[in-house]
C-alpha cells in the first residue's frame, strides 16, 4: 500500500476545510460561489465578512 505524502495530506485537509467552510456559510444564508472561499488566512476571511455584514446593515 502506497503511503500518502505529507503534502498530499495537507492539500486534502485544506480542500476539505474550504468545502466545510463554504457549506457553513451556505447554512448561515450567505451566497457562496466556488471561488469565493479562497482567503489567505482566517483573519482575512473574518475581515471580509465583517465588512460585508456592516455594508448590508
Amino acid at each position: 500500500m502506497a503511503s500518502s505524502s505529507l503534502e498530499a495530506k495537507r492539500a486534502y485537509f485544506a480542500k476539505t476545510r474550504r468545502a466545510n467552510y463554504a457549506a457553513s456559510l451556505r447554512l448561515e444564508g450567505f451566497d457562496v460561489k466556488s471561488g469565493d472561499v479562497k482567503y489567505a488566512s482566517r483573519r482575512a476571511a473574518v475581515r471580509a465578512h465583517r465588512k460585508r455584514a456592516t455594508a448590508n446593515a
